[in-house]
């Protein structure tokens, strides 16, 4: 007996609009299609600095998600992609496809834009490129929900998607959301791909839908960050902070606890009652004891390996400025006076995550950013602490 079949030869194009993803805050029209961010309009418009720009342009934990019976869909995009004067070549960003939430298959693209940054003076070039077709075909039959996670270290403009039979969008599946904050060690750094990224890896344990604003270089206590985590729907919140204060040397100490204070005042603004939770920094001996600003190791660079160094002075802490024990050490007591009125703040320290004990075993390759291994070290052991009984994110309120 003949069975119905919505599949064509002819491509189906669907536009793509923000009911077809997840993660992303805004949708930008561009001249090729639209760019996915992970801060509003709003926010970017305050400060335009370019880490900032980059960093939240990346579509880390950004997805795709329709419903469709196609075997074949093919995804136009135009990444924007980056070199570094001196370092070793970065591999081409990583697109993965789940089906049913299964990971099926992964692939790259060649082409569009590229940046050339030089890491002596900071110098970018870009030079402008094509955009490519990322094609996954034999898929399963039958209906199905298909996700396509963006590389999450590749800006990428969303160009066309067509497939061989209609998509539709993917109704509520009933699970809560988790926005998490960070520092590229959250945005994904070195991780091997967008959903190996350790919150993602947590996030899928967790069974929550991911909402990442992990923005390499610039957790920084932004007042518009905290709107924008204020002003988004989300059930469950965490805020991993510390790292960037540091190496950035922005902040003495004088300064970092009302700027604490009051990122949390806002968040509270829109969230009043949601688990949330504050992770201070993973172990990073380079920072431990010693004040930023970081800096590239020039030496290592031209032996041709990306490195990082602390450049302050130990004796400067005396004055003000922030290492990460002091700030483990602040973010616990922030905590713990806030948790008497708020009984939904909750305190992670971070080397429970990655310490003593991960870095003899699993050593910052670059001296400040985990590997693909420790990726997956941190993601199993956020969602052991905070997504299972006793946890911050399964007590009232979650």
């Amino acid at each position: 007996m003949p069975t119905h079949s919505n599949r064509t030869t002819t491509p189906i194009t669907t536009p793509i609009t923000s009911d077809l993803l997840r993660g992303a805050l805004d949708l930008e029209p561009t001249p090729h299609g639209v760019l996915p961010h992970r801060l509003p309009a709003r926010a970017r418009a305050q400060y335009t600095d370019p880490q900032l720009a980059m960093a939240e342009s990346q579509p880390s934990g950004v997805r795709l998600l329709f419903r469709t019976r196609a075997t074949t869909v093919e995804l136009d995009t135009l990444p924007t992609k980056r070199t570094y004067v001196g370092a070793p070549p970065r591999p081409d960003g990583v697109y993965d496809l789940l089906v049913d939430g299964q990971l099926t298959a992964q692939a790259t693209v060649t082409g569009g834009n590229t940046v050339t940054i030089d890491l002596a003076t900071g110098a970018a070039e870009q030079q402008p490129g094509p955009p490519a077709t990322l094609s996954f075909t034999e898929l399963p039959d039958g209906t199905k929900d298909i996700e396509i996670w963006l590389p999450h270290n590749e800006t990428t403009e969303l160009v066309a998607l067509r497939t061989d039979a209609p998509v539709e969008p993917v109704p509520d599946r009933g699970r809560k959301v988790w926005l998490h904050h960070g520092s590229s060690i959250s945005h994904g750094s070195d991780a091997a791909s967008p959903t190996t990224i350790w919150p993602a890896l947590a996030a899928s344990l967790g069974g929550v839908e991911l909402i990442n604003l992990g923005l390499a270089g610039s957790a920084l206590l932004d007042p518009f960050t905290a709107r924008a985590i204020r002003d988004t729907p989300a059930d469950l919140i965490s805020l991993k902070l510390g790292i960037n204060v540091v190496n950035a040397d922005l902040m003495r100490l004088r300064a970092f606890a009302p700027a604490v204070h009051g990122f949390l005042d806002t968040i509270r603004e829109g969230h009043p009652t949601a688990p949330l939770l504050v992770v201070s920094p993973i172990l990073c001996p380079i920072h431990e004891d010693t004040p930023g600003p970081g800096a590239f190791d020039f030496d290592a660079l031209a032996a041709g390996k990306l490195r990082f160094l602390a450049t302050g002075d130990p004796a400067e802490v005396a004055a003000g400025k922030l290492t990460l024990g002091i700030i483990r050490d602040e973010l616990s007591r922030i905590v713990r006076q806030r948790a008497a009125d708020d009984p939904h703040l909750h305190y992670l320290d971070g080397r429970d995550l990655y310490g003593e004990r991960d870095f003899a075993e699993l050593p910052l390759p670059d001296d400040l950013h985990p590997d693909a291994a420790t990726h997956r070290r941190i993601g199993e052991q956020f969602a052991e602490l905070a997504f299972t009984a006793g946890g911050p994110f399964t007590g009232n309120g979650a």
